[in-house]
């Protein structure tokens, strides 16, 4: 039987890094710095529009996808399917993996595109999706899956949090099509999703329901918007289940992870969701510090991290999960 195994990793933010003391000169305000830096873990992001960058969405993801297929040492013109998990979308329509397909391929070709929104899991949906087409259909020799981010061009002038925790990215990965006696391969994912939260955080005007107009300009309901606040321990009671779960539905345990690596958002969350499942803080990775929080582009990127610093090696068993707005979680394991 086939499956789908990595193949290539890529990785792409924009601009040169901006550190916490400079943003706050960028943005003129101020925000806990301690507490983003101790128990957050960010210390520099990259944003495309403080950088005053012409880039957004459909660019970080094409980049990220160059250099995945370049890593993966493939025809571009061979891969068959691209996928994007993104909330954040260059437009409402066209969606930005028909985009990344014609930047990279130039042409039509018999193709596969679609995007992904499920908030911040939409990379680790985007892989299950993926990774099951490319085993059910021969046609898809080579896919590739992006996750990408671009809130802080949703981030309204003044907003101290959205500024200090938000920032550019993408990352994305290159799957082949092999037989099922190789070590390597998908092996399977979980999702979870309660829809009844849909109205904490995100992005509600623009769409049909409120399209954007000069009365919600004035009111200021419009980019990013935190209309209730998140249970702060939502992610330790969340993640250690999910893993759980993963793990049962193949037949696997917790011990058997090799490396796992879940949403940048939270440094402390990180370290204790680890704690609870008893594994050591050398089995993940951890990149906020560098790159803030990227969305649905914060797991690959991390991933493509752990493989050049060789954390992850050929024969590793390795662990996706990812949570968000919505809200959607999404798990993934394999075999790298």
């Amino acid at each position: 039987m086939a499956k789908a195994k990595i193949i290539g990793t890529g990785l792409y933010a924009p601009g040169t890094p901006i550190p916490n003391e400079e943003l706050w000169k960028l943005i003129g305000v101020e925000f806990d710095q301690e507490k983003l830096e101790s128990k957050i873990g960010i210390y520099a992001r990259h944003m495309a529009k403080l950088r005053g960058l012409d880039e957004t969405t459909t660019d970080f993801a094409t980049k990220a996808a160059e250099q995945a297929i370049a890593n993966a040492g493939i025809d571009p013109m061979e891969v068959r399917l691209f996928i994007v998990g993104t909330d954040t979308p260059g437009y409402i329509s066209p969606g930005s993996a028909v985009m990344v397909q014609g930047r990279i391929q130039g042409k039509e070709l018999p193709t596969a595109c679609m995007d992904i929104n499920c908030s911040c899991a939409g990379f680790t949906t985007a892989l299950d999706v993926a990774a099951k087409m490319v085993a059910t259909d021969d046609t898809y020799k080579y896919a590739v899956v992006v996750g990408v981010y671009n809130m802080p061009a949703f981030i309204k002038p003044g907003d101290a949090f959205g500024h200090a925790i938000f920032a550019d990215g993408a990352g994305a990965v290159v799957l082949e099509r092999t037989e099922d006696s190789d070590i390597s391969g998908y092996i399977g994912g979980h999702l979870k999703s309660d829809g009844t939260q849909w109205d904490f955080i995100g992005v509600y005007s623009g769409g049909t329901k409120r399209p954007i107009t000069h009365e919600i300009l004035d009111s200021g309901e419009y980019g990013l918007q935190n209309l209730k606040p998140l249970p702060g321990n939502r992610n330790v009671q969340l993640w250690p289940p999910i893993a759980n779960d993963l793990m049962k539905k193949f037949g696997m345990e917790i011990k058997d992870i090799d490396h796992i690596i879940f949403t940048q958002i939270n440094k402390s969350v990180i370290e204790q969701v680890m704690a609870i499942l008893g594994l050591p803080m050398e089995k993940t990775t951890m990149i906020m510090d560098k790159y803030g929080y990227t969305g649905s582009g914060c797991v690959p990127m991390a991933f493509h991290q752990a493989v050049i610093d060789g954390k992850v090696k050929k024969g590793d068993k390795v662990v996706f999960i990812a949570s968000g707005a919505g809200f959607f979680v999404g798990s993934n394991v394999f075999t790298y």
